[in-house]
Parts: C-alpha cells; sequence; structure tokens
C-alpha cells in the first residue's frame, strides 16, 4: 500500500488561513529549516519584510541555481530543454532579455483594450452557470472557463484543446502525484506547445505567439518560444480560475463584505487586493539557491540552500498590515507579495487584476441571491497543488 505524501510546511493550510506552525514560526524565529519531499532541506522565508528582500536580490538568492522539478529523471539536454523559456527559472541578464520581450503585451493599457472581450467572456460563463440549474459548480461553470478561454485567446491555443490542458496542468502542479507522473506530464505539455509553436512559425497570427514569431524569432529559439508559451497558459488559467473559486467561497462565508460590493461595484478594485492577500493562493515561487552565506531575520542560511518563501505567512504579517486575519475589502492591502516581488513579480498580474475585477461584481449582480449550496458541506481544497484552490464549489441563488 503506497503511503500518503506528507504535506510540505510552506503548503500547509487550515481552510482558507495559513497552517497555524507558519504563522507561529513567522511571529517568533521568522526562518525554519525544513526537510523537502525531495529529500534536502530547505529554509522557509515568513516575514513579510525578510521575503520582500529575498525575491528582490536574485544575486544571492538564484532562480538559475535551482533544479527544475524531475530534472534528476533527465539527462543534460532534456533539462536544458525543458528550462528553456522558462522566466521564472532564470536570473537578470538571461531574465530580462526574455521578459522584455513580453512585457509590451501585459500591460495596462493593453488590458484595457481587452476590457470588452473579457466582458463577454464573463456573460457567455454566467448564463452558462444559470443554463447547468441550481445548484451549480461554480469552479465548472465559472470559475474555470473564464481565465481559461482569455488566456487560450490570448496566445492562440485552440479552445477545444481545454479539457486535455486543464488535466495536463492539475497533473503538473499535484506535488502528490509520482515525480514519474509528473515528467510524463512535462514531457507531454512539451510536445503539446511544441505542435502550437510550429504552426504560428509556420503562419504567425494577431495574437500572442504569432506576435512573438514576426517581432522576436530572431532572437528567441523554438524551445524558447515553446517554453514561454507552456508558462503563460499554465499561469494564466490556473492562478486567477483558483482566485475565482477561492475569493467567491471567502465571500459568501463573509456576507458583509459581499454586501459591500454589490452595493458599490467600485470596491471591487480593493476587493480584489485584498482577496490577493487574505488568500494567498499561490504558496510560493519556486525555491531560491543561495549563492552565499546569508542572514536572514537572524538566521544564518548558508551558500547552496534551497529557500522557501512563504506568501501566506507573509501576507499576515501583522508587521505587515493591521489586523491580518481579517478580510476587509475597502483597504486595498496595497504591497501584499501574492503576485510576488521583484524581477520575478507576476508578468500576467495586469490581466489578472482585470478578470477578478469585472467577473466578482457581474458574478454577484446576475445572481443576488448566490449562497452555498449546503453551508455545512466541508469545501474541498487541492491541498497538494501548488496553486491552492478548490476541487468544487456548489452554489444556490
Amino acid at each position: 500500500m503506497t503511503q500518503a505524501p506528507e504535506l510540505p510546511l510552506h503548503m500547509q493550510r487550515n481552510g482558507l488561513d495559513p497552517a497555524e506552525e507558519l504563522a507561529r514560526v513567522r511571529d517568533e524565529e521568522g526562518v525554519i529549516k525544513v526537510q523537502t519531499p525531495f529529500g534536502v532541506p530547505a529554509y522557509v522565508i515568513c516575514r513579510h519584510e525578510d521575503v520582500r528582500q529575498v525575491l528582490a536580490d536574485p544575486a544571492r538568492f538564484s532562480s538559475a541555481l535551482t533544479p527544475i522539478p524531475g530534472s534528476e529523471r533527465m539527462n543534460a539536454e532534456e533539462a536544458a530543454t525543458m528550462r528553456a523559456g522558462q522566466l521564472i527559472g532564470f536570473d537578470p541578464p538571461e531574465h530580462t532579455r526574455l521578459r522584455r520581450m513580453l512585457t509590451p503585451e501585459f500591460t495596462v493599457r493593453r488590458m484595457r483594450t481587452l476590457e470588452p472581450r473579457i466582458t463577454e467572456i464573463v456573460h457567455a460563463a454566467l448564463d452558462d452557470l444559470e443554463r447547468a440549474g441550481k445548484p451549480a459548480d461554480l469552479v465548472e461553470h465559472f470559475a474555470l472557463p473564464v481565465p481559461s478561454l482569455v488566456i487560450c485567446e490570448l496566445l492562440g491555443v485552440p479552445h477545444a484543446d481545454r479539457a486535455e490542458f486543464q488535466d495536463r496542468s492539475a497533473r503538473l502542479l499535484d506535488t502528490s502525484l509520482p515525480i514519474d507522473q509528473r515528467v510524463a506530464a512535462q514531457r507531454e505539455d512539451r510536445a503539446y506547445m511544441a505542435g502550437l509553436v510550429a504552426r504560428a512559425q509556420a503562419d504567425p497570427g494577431e495574437d500572442m505567439l504569432g506576435m512573438l514569431v514576426r517581432e522576436h524569432g530572431h532572437d528567441l529559439g523554438t524551445d524558447e518560444l515553446v517554453g514561454i508559451a507552456g508558462l503563460l497558459l499554465l499561469a494564466g488559467h490556473e492562478t486567477t480560475s483558483n482566485m475565482l473559486g477561492l475569493g467567491t467561497l471567502a465571500l459568501l462565508r463573509h456576507p458583509d463584505q459581499l454586501a459591500l460590493i454589490r452595493k458599490d461595484p467600485a470596491l471591487a478594485e480593493p476587493a480584489v487586493e485584498e482577496l490577493l492577500r487574505w488568500l494567498s493562493i499561490v504558496h510560493a515561487l519556486p525555491p531560491r539557491t543561495t549563492t552565499a552565506d546569508v542572514e536572514v531575520a537572524g538566521h544564518v542560511i548558508p551558500a547552496g540552500s534551497l529557500v522557501i518563501c512563504s506568501f501566506p505567512a507573509a501576507n499576515r504579517d501583522p508587521a505587515f498590515i493591521d489586523d491580518p486575519a481579517t478580510l476587509d475589502i475597502t483597504r486595498g492591502a496595497a504591497g501584499h507579495v501574492a503576485f510576488g516581488h521583484g524581477v520575478h513579480h507576476c508578468l500576467g498580474a495586469p490581466l489578472a487584476r482585470m478578470e477578478m475585477r469585472i467577473a466578482f461584481p457581474e458574478l454577484l449582480r446576475r445572481f443576488p441571491g448566490l449562497a452555498l449550496a449546503d453551508p455545512h458541506e466541508q469545501a474541498e481544497f487541492r491541498a497538494f497543488s501548488i496553486v491552492y484552490g478548490l476541487r468544487a464549489l456548489q452554489v444556490t441563488w
């Protein structure tokens, strides 16, 4: 009988809250040394100020020196191919070179041009939710399809392939699976994205892949294009879909906060920031590797050590924000690290913010009586996923 894997400390939660042990470490030691599932130690950083300092210092806390998951199952050539184009796996100046080509596509101005189409996609998903009849699964009919369709259109990915890449994404992010299965999912994903890139190279369209081929094809190798496309597709639907699902659950459990948004949809903007802080669905960015002996919160971390920054602990740090355990959508929570910080700050943050700013008020407007189908039912969380979320959320109206 296969023993269930143990959930690493930085991924442990208590429902919508960080694990009590993470909060204790943050408030007392600030840093804790743990054993990773791969058998090597790592240092978990829990305080807001320390997390920002680590993320802002790629010279001492390197992304490029950290092996990609499953690399021990690959030869050097395949590991290099798997890393190609993965912005989060590089340090400046290589990271800067890759990111500079994508930044114009994710500016706030560019996102505003997408607003009418995103609004149409949200309305279509709400129609689908209503047609499903109550009770209905909000994740299946709303939270997952909205960002999925948006990123598909942005990248030029056939939406008919949605079920296929969502299944693959779930396997890529599920740390409870044996590493061989996750490596297999990486290879499948790479092969799929390689096909999309080949089509874009043969006939570049007006989508982002087409733009990259036309404008940067001489600077980007095919492997880099494949890696960039795969990263954007994975990050573009997994993160926002889980925010829409968990965010709705959080609002339904805090009816006073939900009522504020329903009364004044303009509060959606600060509400999104507060939900990002309060939920912190990304447990951490991929680990960094120290390039020298460093001191964090009074702890000396030796050179060559893995460092993990806990976003849920940092975003609930009382040294960062007053009354951090309270969900208060009116404060906006500027300075949170839900999108990371420094050179690896989430490239797609403007897109994610716009999707949520549109989706939450429209959901509440369409369904004034929105409620949990069974308020006493235990929510089923994706505990072992790198991106925290819900498997389903049954709602009525």
